[in-house]
């Protein structure tokens, strides 16, 4: 393996490598997958002078740790975290130096989910169609990160951004999902329509990158039954028989036979994916698919 990588010291509670993910293959039952933040990936990607379309590390919680084996720039972004190089503090959402042999640390993150790890060139993992996107659904793309495995990263293109800092969203205190209701809305009762998008939801801790659960009031169903399994899309919201809505992220399943009783704006998804276990949720819309 080229020495222009980096091998993982800490891996993390669940560190997996994204891109833009890979779109276009619904119909052979693969999702879509992909950065679930993705202004805070194209900014990492930015700062250190890589195409917006380049790899990057996506941490849950607790971040990571790595050393590179050639000097490299790198840029932490996402959900704001202490970054150390050798136990040195170094800049959040900024270009930073890191030498050969030094031990880079993405700490917790001290608000929202998901930080980014930009490294110059890009995580250089062999794609599989067309993306280098850890899919936890379907198992493509290389698995997630464990201790001692060694990731090669690609040449450096771009000088990296001149910034001190970037300014980067705040994770969300509430998230406000603005929804359009369908295809599946005439399977739910007025009352559950109106419950949906008038009352308080929270996320659930059961939330992953398949989707956002939440917990609050259930939502009472017109229509006996399962429906056959249709497509689906992201930003989807289904109800299973428990009657809590789930929000489908990058990893969801392409199908399924749950009603979908509203669909998200792909513009408010990147907050869902910040919002911690506990964050007040409330659904916005009006108007039918």
């Amino acid at each position: 393996m080229t020495d222009r990588a980096f091998a993982v010291v800490r891996a993390g509670a669940l560190t997996t490598v994204q891109d833009l993910g890979r779109p276009g293959h619904a119909h052979l039952g693969v999702p879509r997958s992909g950065v679930l933040d993705p202004p805070a990936a194209a900014l990492v990607n930015r700062l250190v002078g890589n195409p917006l379309d380049a790899a990057v590390l996506e941490t849950t919680l607790n971040g990571c740790a790595v050393r590179p084996r050639r000097p490299v720039t790198v840029a932490v972004g996402g959900a704001p975290c202490p970054v150390t190089v050798d136990g040195r503090p170094a800049p959040w959402g900024a270009p930073v130096r890191v030498p050969a042999g030094a031990l880079l640390d993405v700490g917790t993150a001290a608000s929202g989910v998901r930080s980014y790890v930009a490294f110059d060139g890009g995580v250089a993992v062999d794609p599989v169609l067309g993306s280098r996107s850890t899919d936890l659904l379907s198992g493509l793309g290389p698995p997630p990160l464990a201790d001692g495995t060694v990731l090669p990263l690609g040449r450096p293109g771009t000088v990296h951004a001149r910034v001190d800092v970037a300014p980067l969203p705040a994770p969300p205190r509430e998230l406000v999902l603005r929804v359009t209701l369908g295809p599946r809305a005439d399977w739910f009762t007025a009352a559950a329509l109106n419950t949906l998008t008038t009352r308080a939801y929270r996320v659930s801790s059961a939330s992953n990158r398949i989707g956002l659960r939440t917990e609050g009031p259930v939502l009472e169903r017109a229509l006996p039954g399962e429906l056959p399994s249709e497509g689906m899309v992201l930003g989807a919201v289904q109800v299973p028989p428990d009657g809590g809505p789930v929000v489908f992220l990058a990893d969801h399943p392409t199908t399924g036979g749950y009603p979908v009783v509203a669909v998200v704006r792909e513009a408010d998804l990147p907050a869902a994916a910040q919002a911690r276990p506990g964050t007040p949720v409330r659904f916005v819309g009006a108007g039918r698919t």
